[in-house]
């Protein structure tokens, strides 16, 4: 991301560096007073300079850094720093850094995206919105891209496994990437039992988009509580997992009722149940495609937004997007159209009049239910 936004910003004739806090005498150096960062740099009378900060976590106190250089020399230079682990950002953070910052969560490429860095075309990319936007709309490269789409579910958005060729070569290079951030996450945020931590991943995988029992994590693992709370704090920190709420008019209910689990990339996922066959022939299907609807809404609506609504007697709508406190839709997830019934969430609309209820499925006639056009 910070290469491009460096391409970018050169061609657009702007002054620009690029620092990485990896590189031990730049940390050093930055670390001993936030003002040698114009070692690295060159100041440019009457026009502002661009520093890009790679693992800008690895400062000893990186909001005073900021702080200093924003206060003192924010007509000077613009900073655009990153982070690889949000946990760690969280412990080194004292300062709020209100009103110095703006805050964008990055995570791995969504379809769109992929569409893109796999043809090197905006074409499909194209053809997709119209599909999104038209519920008429017939495409003639629909095999195309369904064939894209089922490749984005199995190998995920991570750009160094989408650019890689052939599954073999995928399958390698994600392997890799999962276990060089799985290695540094555990070392960063002092796990004490690394299998423990490796095994609550699996499990959690192995039951996406399901309830979140602490309690019976802590059975199977033998761990406490405690530690459980702590690995799911760390997953979530560093991007790994997302808990998500359930749907309830009552605020303190959806704080103390069990969460559900989904992970932000789908081929991280696959690689921990070392599972690459295509969406029809797993035993996981409904999960793996419902846990692509929640990459899909988090990118457009944000998790905060995303609920999940279920009964004591079984009742259950796998998303509810709250867009107020008085209105929202649900939306329930299917592999084939086939299989939804909308007789089944009668009891939910009478609950709540103001809210609209959909189906997306994997297998769809138009473009109304496709969970490609979602």
């Amino acid at each position: 991301m910070l290469d491009q936004i460096f391409e970018y910003l050169k061609q657009n004739t702007e002054e620009v560096y690029q620092l990485t806090l990896e590189d031990t005498s730049i940390l050093s150096k930055l670390n001993q007073h936030p003002e040698n960062i114009f070692d690295f740099i060159i100041r440019v009378q009457g026009k502002r300079v661009f520093v890009l900060i790679d693992e800008i976590q690895y400062l000893d106190n990186p909001s005073n850094f900021l702080k200093l250089l924003f206060d003192k020399y924010s007509g000077e230079i613009k900073i655009i720093a990153t982070g690889s682990s949000a946990f760690y950002i969280d412990r080194k953070f004292k300062d709020s850094l209100a009103g110095r910052k703006r805050l964008f969560d990055l995570y791995t490429l969504d379809l769109e995206e992929f569409l893109y860095f796999r043809t090197g075309s905006n074409d499909l990319v194209i053809e997709l919105e119209r599909i999104r936007t038209n519920e008429m709309y017939i495409s003639t490269r629909r095999n195309e891209l369904n064939n894209y789409f089922v490749e984005y579910l199995t190998y995920g958005g991570y750009p160094a496994v989408v650019l890689a060729n052939g599954r073999d070569k995928k399958n390698d290079v994600l392997k890799e990437l999962s276990g060089s951030f799985l290695k540094r996450d555990i070392s960063e945020s002092n796990i004490q039992d690394q299998n423990k931590f490796y095994q609550l991943l699996i499990v959690l995988a192995q039951q996406t988009g399901s309830l979140v029992n602490t309690n019976e994590l802590s059975r199977l693992l033998s761990l406490s509580v405690t530690a459980v709370e702590n690995y799911l704090y760390v997953l979530q920190k560093c991007f790994y997992i997302s808990l998500m709420r359930p749907f309830y008019k009552n605020i303190r209910k959806e704080l103390t009722k069990m969460p559900m689990v989904y992970f932000h990339d789908l081929g991280f996922r696959n690689i921990l149940l070392n599972q690459f066959l295509p969406p029809d022939q797993r035993l996981d299907k409904g999960m793996l495609i419902e846990n692509y609807a929640y990459t899909r809404l988090r990118n457009l609506y944000g998790n905060d937004q995303l609920r999940f609504w279920r009964t004591a007697d079984g009742n259950e709508i796998d998303f509810i997007h709250v867009r107020s406190p008085e209105k929202g839709e649900a939306i329930e997830i299917k592999f084939n159209e086939k299989g939804y019934n909308p007789a089944k969430y009668r009891k939910f609309l009478e609950a709540y009049p103001e809210y609209t209820m959909s189906c997306r499925a994997f297998v769809a006639q138009d473009n109304k239910q496709s969970l490609l056009a979602l």
